[in-house]
Formats: structure tokens, sequence, C-alpha cells
């Protein structure tokens, strides 16, 4: 229990924080968002957004692996960058460190174009991107992710597709990995919902997949963008259950979940890199 009260000291100053520097409702259209406000989903840049920004986040997790997170303390930095062209890059480090002291790495890198939109924040985006991954057990992956996106002055809503080949014996051909983020303006620039993971969807249709089955968690979000600050921040988490179950199971795959549910906890600051 005494975990869990860093996370709500930290979603308590950045409330506070949001109502003190504006007690009334901004200007929809003055409201200066972060380039990533989601912590398990990804979206692509646009000119009007930062060039280049680096993201710092620490993850606790408890029963949970793949992209829930780490099973234990994870250390993750991220830089994500525009490249012209629509073009968006992504790539991050995390080291992680077990519940028995145990200390590993996993990299990703992403580069992924849009091909709808994406000459301005507002609007539908969608955007398709390959990359590779070599993750906390050092299997490696071939990745193809599919983003979409849809921002007005008030909201923001993103989704993505991953679909990821992994290099390792006894796996699924494919895996399919979903994210799905919603954010509202509150006040300031402040802004909350919730954010949605789901794993190893293709247990819903194929009774043989090979980690036991679809996963999913949903949880809530909160992202503050302080005015005039090269800083912002961001935080979410929520339980991990198996939404379905099967005998087969893979010791061997490191999304493999035990059959009691999990939870996960990220918070992150990401950092406007100068030149921006």
């Amino acid at each position: 229990m005494n975990k869990k009260i860093p996370a709500l000291l930290f979603i308590g100053m950045i409330v506070a924080s949001a109502f003190a520097q504006n007690p009334e409702k901004a200007n929809f259209n003055s409201f200066e968002r972060t380039p990533e406000p989601f912590l398990f989903s990804v979206t692509t840049l646009t000119p009007q957004d930062l060039k280049w920004s680096l993201n710092y986040s620490s993850s606790y997790g408890e029963r949970v692996e793949g992209p829930f997170g780490y099973d234990g303390v994870s250390q993750q930095f991220s830089v994500k960058g525009y490249l012209g062209s629509q073009f968006t890059l992504y790539a991050d480090a995390a080291l992680g460190i077990s519940h028995v002291g145990d200390v590993t790495s996993a990299q990703q890198v992403e580069i992924i174009r849009d091909i709808l939109g994406g000459k301005k924040n507002t609007g539908i985006r969608l955007g398709i991107g390959l990359g590779v991954n070599n993750d906390f057990s050092n299997a490696k992956s071939l990745l193809s992710r599919i983003t979409a996106s849809f921002n007005t002055p008030e909201i923001m809503i993103s989704g993505n597709m991953l679909f990821e080949h992994t290099f390792t014996a006894n796996r699924d051909a494919v895996d399919v990995i979903t994210n799905l983020g919603f954010h509202y303006h509150l006040t300031g620039n402040l802004s909350a919902g919730f954010e949605a993971v789901g794993e190893d969807l293709e247990g819903f249709w194929d009774k043989e997949e090979a980690e036991g089955g679809a996963k999913l968690m949903v949880g809530p979000s909160l992202n503050f963008n302080p005015r005039k600050s090269g800083i912002s921040f961001a935080i979410s988490g929520g339980p991990v259950i198996y939404a379905t179950r099967n005998q087969l199971t893979n010791p061997d795959a490191v999304r493999e979940l035990p059959s009691q549910s999990g939870l996960i906890l990220r918070a992150s600051i990401l950092f406007k890199l100068p030149g921006s």
C-alpha cells in the first residue's frame, strides 16, 4: 500500500498546480499540448509540434510484463523527433530491476510516416511504421505499427495497432497489441482521461495462442504541460487482467503472466530539447 503514496502525491501536485496556475478554464485555442501525452500509446509528430524531445519514465509493476510494463522497477529513456516529410522517429532504452534484484535491459527503434493528415496537430491522422525491438528476455522482434489519432482543442484520441514477429522458437507467428488513449482538456494545461492496452489479442480467436490468452489493461491518465516551461508530466496505470484463457502457455515468452491479475503504474517527465 505504501508504494501507492508517491503516485497519489504526484497526481495531487499536478492537479493543484494546474488549478493554481489558472483557476478559470483557459481558452482552448491557446492550449499548449505536449508532443507525447500518453504513456502506452505512440503518436506521430507534426511541423507544429516540438522537433525533438527526451522522455524519462519510471514504472512499478506486479505480475506484469510485455507492453504493460516490467515486473519490478523499470527506468526508461526515450527520444522522439520529427524528421520532416511527415516522418517521426521514436527510440527508447529501458533498464529493469526485478523483485529479486536481477537487472536486464530492452531497446526499441521505430520510424512512422503519416499517410493521412500530419501537417497540423488537429484533425484526423493515420500513420504506418516499421521498427525493431530487443525485449527484457533478449528476444529480437520485427515490428509494424498502424497509428490513428483525432485531435481538437478540447480532446485528444490516439490508437495504435502493433504487429510483432519475434525471432524465437515456440512463439506466435504474429502477436497483436493494441493501445488506446483519450484525453480531455480540463483546465489550464491539464488534461485527463484514460489509457487502455490489449495484448495477444489473437487469443480471442486462436485457441492455440502461445502466450496463454488475451490480456487487457484499462486505467486513468493525466498529463500536465506547464506554460512557458521546458518540461511536462504524465502518469497512468491500472490493473492487468486476462480476457481469455487457454491451456497452452509458453514459459519462454516474455509476456507470460500468472493466472492472478497484475498492476502497473507509470509516470514520466518529458524534456523539450533546446532548438526545438
